[in-house]
């Protein structure tokens, strides 16, 4: 995809961080921007100031995790400005601690977002942008769905966030697998960053109370304490993110990442996996936090009822 102008954007997290960032770099490219996000009051916000860059904005309040909701946006985009062009599902919730303590509403709520949300996106998406394609020989889409770094390594602690982001870089490829056999009009793409300062550390602000918010343990409250210290201390921007996923669309390049050096650790889980071997410590190039991380649960566990 080369062309931006006068096209249309469609983005799912739109208040805040990438989301917000990537509006902001869209309607500088004059593109008209479909605003989504579950957060009201900071959609206002964020629409505001995107239409005050001289952008047509439709801003849509939805929980992306509800199927009705992403088709109901999906058909208030068409009636408005017609099929997009880009749409990017971006929206996701954080969520720590040791996998067997996960209750069944913690898996519904994060699966919902960060599976299903991007699940529903391209469902209700693609079939348009298709149609699009064969009645417009000219007409170019691309769709990018954000994953994580823990999309392709599997940090401990972290178990429920692990699965949906894993689950999310499957769907990306298998995405961009399948519109290949059938147009080369669309591409795609998949997100995958490390810890940027985006606000996810507070996600449970927009857990719903039907999500039923239970006391957290101490493995959660531990790794809520580590999230919110390497989120909050992330020298890579969320609009230096945003700018890249354009970059990567212009380019037609998948994967996007936000910290390359990171890679190592893909590789040496591959190896790990194609080598048969258990999987290492992947703490091994920064073992103080490992040992922390360790100390912690440990001293926690052994003083608990």
């Amino acid at each position: 995809m080369k062309t931006f102008t006068g096209r249309t954007a469609v983005i799912t997290g739109a208040a805040s961080g990438f989301g917000l960032e990537a509006s902001r770099i869209a309607a500088r490219l004059s593109m008209n921007v479909v605003m989504a996000d579950v957060q009201n009051d900071a959609l206002e916000l964020s629409a505001a100031e995107i239409r005050g860059l001289g952008a047509q904005v439709l801003a849509v309040r939805i929980d992306i995790s509800k199927a009705a909701e992403v088709e109901a946006l999906g058909a208030a985009t068409v009636e408005r400005f017609g099929a997009p062009h880009f749409v990017f599902n971006n929206a996701g919730v954080g969520a720590g601690g040791l996998i067997w303590e996960h209750t069944l509403k913690d898996w519904e709520w994060v699966v919902g977002v960060n599976l299903m949300g991007v699940a529903h996106g391209v469902r209700v998406f693609t079939p348009m942008m298709l149609d699009a394609a064969r009645r417009d020989p000219s007409y170019e889409g691309h769709i990018v769905n954000t994953a994580s770094m823990a999309g392709l390594i599997n940090a401990p602690n972290m178990g429920v966030y692990n699965v949906t982001k894993h689950a999310v870089v499957a769907l990306s490829e298998t995405l961009y697998q399948d519109l290949r056999l059938v147009t080369d009009q669309i591409g795609a793409s998949v997100l995958c960053p490390f810890f940027v300062p985006t606000g996810i550390h507070q996600s449970h602000r927009n857990r719903p109370a039907d999500a039923g918010i239970a006391k957290a343990t101490p493995s959660q409250l531990i790794a809520q304490a580590m999230s919110t210290k390497a989120v909050t201390s992330g020298k890579v921007t969320a609009a230096m993110v945003a700018q890249w996923v354009f970059d990567a669309i212009a380019e037609q390049r998948f994967y996007v990442y936000s910290h390359p050096n990171s890679l190592a650790s893909v590789q040496a889980r591959m190896e790990d996996v194609v080598g048969g071997r258990n999987p290492a410590d992947p703490f091994q190039r920064k073992p103080e936090i490992g040992e922390t991380l360790r100390r912690q649960l440990r001293e926690a566990y052994a003083n608990s009822n």
